[in-house]
């Protein structure tokens, strides 16, 4: 059991330095858009990230639904973290 619960937490660090790095890209895009006059929330980014997320889960085994449910809340947060800097 130990060596299963240390290979979940070196998958949780490696997920928090993914998020990390998303932020920074995050960052990159909140300076685009100010410059573009584009707003934070892109409707249809937003389905087509979720639309494919859902595909990469299937062909990974991981429920869709189950992806596509974190995503849209990692997205929700994203976009209001845009929003408050824009």
């Amino acid at each position: 059991m130990a060596d299963l619960r240390s290979e979940i937490d070196r998958i949780d660090a490696a997920l928090v330095s993914l998020l990390a790095e998303r932020t920074r890209y995050v960052d990159r895009v909140i300076e685009v858009k100010a410059a573009a006059g584009l707003p934070a929330l892109i409707e249809t980014r937003v389905e087509e990230v979720a639309a494919r997320v859902r595909n990469l889960a299937n062909g990974q085994g991981l429920d869709p639904a189950f992806a596509e449910r974190l995503w849209r809340m990692m997205m929700d947060h994203f976009i209001a973290y845009e929003q408050a800097h824009l």
